[in-house]
């Protein structure tokens, strides 16, 4: 089913996840679907509930309240499932996103997938393995935040950048136009004797064009790294990894290191010997699989996969990153393509 034709039940535990994940949230489950329920659960008479409530209005969102009857017992859950169990039973949707990091709505998503329907994990790395192993796919939201910032800051400087060299060659016009009217004016006159003085209006001026025209050792980098990527564009077929790429996972990873979710996410090299089984299985005769059908297979073996946990934006980019596939684009009658993969001997 195309991702427009779903409907999806959102349910939030809003005593259990942080509300600056909730356009993280709002934005993974638009790749899946149209939320047509978006439900949170809390006590909003406590104080811990006040930074919710500015969230509420702004992205529409339906609270639910839950009093907590007894200390230390969470009502809230009790009341979400209940809530997910009516929706099912009025079969107006097509999945249910449950947003926790509690592994008491494991038994929840192990009903609802019974009943056939698509469900979507969201959580923090800390979520128990058993409530991510009972959802159809499961989002890492510390994870997600961490790649938004890392995107938000590496656009901070590329606009600065930007703008920084729009400035300099701003000045050196701004210093050729005042070095012309000296220039002219010396042109077919005699010489000066030197007066032993230094530093006049021309010079100052054809000083401030070589400043303006020399680059800095950051603008130099860049140059080196444009022209090693124009060495190696990106075709329609096989291509050795991206040098951009590269250097967005070498950030990715270094902001991971306060975190270590080395015992959370799969090892790289586990994924890449999976990949591997899938072509061989399902390859054709020249030992070529369709990568989308790769796509599916590491996500019904591993619910919380994602390529963007291991700081790639796309699949095929990872692929290219391990070096251990070639990959080239199948034309289709009707004009379309697909990328396939095979594994390399």
């Amino acid at each position: 089913m195309e991702n427009d034709e779903k409907v999806i039940a959102l349910l939030i535990d809003a005593e259990n996840v942080s509300p600056q994940y909730i356009k993280i949230i709002l934005d993974e489950v638009s790749m899946y679907g149209t939320p047509a329920y978006k439900r949170i659960y809390g006590d909003w008479t406590t104080p811990a509930m006040a930074s919710w409530k500015k969230i509420l209005l702004e992205h529409s969102l339906t609270p639910i309240q839950q009093f907590s009857y007894t200390q230390g017992k969470n009502a809230t859950d009790s009341a979400m499932i209940i809530d997910a169990m009516d929706i099912l039973y009025a079969d107006h949707v097509d999945g249910f996103c449950l947003v926790s990091s509690d592994s008491d709505f494991t038994r929840l998503a192990s009903r609802l997938r019974e009943s056939c329907m698509f469900v979507i994990g969201m959580g923090e790395s800390k979520t128990p393995t058993a409530f991510k192993s009972a959802c159809d796919t499961f989002k890492y939201l510390d994870v997600l935040m961490g790649i938004k910032n890392e995107n938000a800051r590496a656009s901070k400087e590329k606009k600065k950048a930007t703008q920084e060299k729009a400035e300099r060659s701003e000045k050196a016009e701004k210093a050729e136009k005042a070095a012309e009217p000296s220039a002219r004016s010396g042109k077919n006159a005699q010489p000066k004797k030197s007066t032993g003085k230094k530093n006049t209006k021309a010079e100052k001026a054809a000083a401030a064009v070589r400043a303006a025209e020399t680059p800095s050792p950051v603008d130099e980098a860049a140059d080196v790294l444009n022209a090693a990527i124009a060495r190696h564009p990106a075709p329609e077929a096989s291509a050795p990894p991206v040098l951009d790429e590269m250097a967005n996972r070498i950030r990715f990873l270094a902001a991971q290191d306060e975190t270590d979710l080395s015992s959370v996410f799969v090892p790289l090299e586990e994924i890449v010997e999976k990949i591997r089984e899938i072509v061989e299985h399902d390859s054709d005769e020249d030992g070529y699989t369709p990568l989308s059908l790769v796509g599916v297979m590491l996500s019904r073996m591993y619910t919380d996969f994602d390529s963007r946990n291991y700081g790639f934006s796309k699949l095929h980019k990872l692929i290219d990153y391990t070096g251990a596939f070639e990959t080239k684009y199948e034309q289709f009658e009707n004009g379309g393509k697909s990328l396939v993969i095979r594994n390399k001997n």
